[in-house]
C-alpha cells in the first residue's frame, strides 16, 4: 500500500494524492509496497528501495548508510503483542533534505497513533527531517507503553505467586496447571521484552548517526529534541533491563515453587510407603501356610491381627507427625 503526505508549518499532515507527483510529498509511506508501488516511488525521487531481506540485516553498516545524497536507515520493530507472541520485522527509511521515505512490512501501531495525531493537530515544523524526528518519538512512546503493559503484568505476577495465597491452598494438580499459567506469561513477557530491547537498540543507534550525517539539516531546537529523545531512549532501556531482573526473579520463584509442590508429592508418596511397610510385614508374616502357628487356631487371632495391622500404620504416622515431617 502506498501512502503520501504533504505537510506545511502551522497546519496538520494532510495526504498527498498518491495519483499525483510523488516528487512534491514530504513523506512517503510503502506498506508491503507491491513491484509497482516500489517503481513509482523510485522514478518519483530516484531513491533504491531495499527489499524486507536486505533491511533485516543485522551488520550496522548495513542498517545506516550515507550515499552522499540521502541517509538510508532500518531497525527492528515490535509488531504483533496482543494475544500472540511478539514479532519483530524489520522497518526502513530513507531521510533526505527535501524527502523521507518509509519502508514496512506490517501495521505499526506507533504509525497509526502518529497519523492520528498529526492528522488533528497542527505541526510545528515540517521539513522531512521534523516528521522523522516525529516518528521515532512516537515509535519511543509505544515502546514505552508496552514496557508499562510489561510492568503492570509482572506486578499481578508477582501479587499472585507471593501475595495471593490461593497457589498454596490449592490442590497439587491445581496449584500445578496456575504455575504453569505463570510460566507461560512469564514467556510472553520476557518475548515482549526482547523485541522491545531491540527496538530501542534499533532506535538508539539512528539517533547519533543522523544527528552526525545531517548535521546541516538540523536547527538547534530539533538538535535539543534529538538530545531528549536520545535521553528517554537511553532510561527506557534501563527500565527494560530492570524488568528483565524482575521477570527473572519471578521466573526463580515460580521454579522454586513448582520444585516445593513436587517435592510436597514425593514426600507424601515416601510417607504412604513407609507407612505401608509395617502392615504388610504384619500381613505377610500370619499370611504364611505354617502348621504350627501359635493363633492359628486362637479365637481371638483374627481381630489380634487386624489391631496389629492397623497400629503398625497408625504408630509410624504419629512419629511422623511428631518429628515435624507431616
Amino acid at each position: 500500500m502506498l501512502g503520501a503526505y504533504a505537510a506545511r508549518e502551522g497546519q496538520p499532515l494532510c495526504d498527498f494524492p498518491t495519483d499525483g507527483n510523488l516528487a512534491d510529498a514530504q513523506w512517503i509511506d510503502l506498506l508491503e509496497p507491491t513491484d509497482d508501488e516500489k517503481k513509482r516511488v523510485v522514478e518519483a525521487t530516484g531513491l533504491s528501495i531495499a527489499t524486507e531481506q536486505e533491511l533485516s540485516a543485522i551488520e550496522t553498516s548495513s542498517r545506516l548508510a550515507y550515499d552522499g545524497n540521502a541517509i538510508y536507515l532500518s531497525m527492528p520493530l515490535v509488531a504483533k503483542v496482543e494475544g500472540q507472541p511478539a514479532v519483530v520485522r524489520p522497518i526502513g527509511f530513507i531521510l533526505s533534505r527535501d524527502k523521507l521515505v518509509t519502508i514496512r512490512f506490517h501495521r505499526s501501531r506507533a504509525f497509526h497513533n502518529f497519523l492520528d495525531i498529526q492528522h488533528r493537530v497542527p505541526m510545528e515544523a515540517a521539513a522531512p527531517i521534523d516528521i522523522f524526528i516525529l516518528l521515532l518519538e512516537a515509535i519511543s512512546d509505544r515502546l514505552a507503553d508496552l514496557l508499562e503493559s510489561i510492568r503492570d503484568e509482572l506486578d499481578a505476577i508477582s501479587k499472585q505467586i507471593f501475595l495471593d495465597m490461593r497457589i498454596d491452598k490449592a490442590k497439587p494438580s491445581r496449584k500445578g496447571d496456575e504455575l504453569q499459567e505463570v510460566l507461560k506469561s512469564l514467556g510472553r513477557s520476557a518475548d515482549v521484552m526482547s523485541s522491545v530491547r531491540d527496538s530501542l537498540l534499533g532506535v538508539g543507534r539512528i539517533l547519533p548517526y543522523v544527528t552526525q550525517i545531517a548535521a546541516s539539516w538540523i536547527d538547534r531546537e530539533m538538535r535539543d529534541r534529538i538530545k531528549s529523545l536520545r535521553q528517554d531512549v537511553a532510561s527506557l532501556a534501563d527500565y527494560d533491563s530492570h524488568l528483565n531482573q524482575k521477570l527473572q526473579f519471578l521466573l526463580d520463584a515460580t521454579l522454586g515453587l513448582i520444585n516445593n509442590a513436587q517435592n510436597s508429592i514425593i514426600k507424601v508418596l515416601t510417607v504412604v510407603s513407609a507407612v505401608g511397610v509395617p502392615p504388610t510385614l504384619v500381613a505377610s508374616i500370619y499370611g504364611m501356610n505354617f502348621k504350627d502357628m501359635p493363633e492359628l487356631n486362637w479365637a481371638f487371632g483374627y481381630p489380634y491381627g487386624l489391631t496389629l495391622i492397623l497400629l503398625s500404620a497408625i504408630l509410624p504416622l504419629i512419629w511422623f507427625k511428631r518429628r515435624g515431617w507431616l
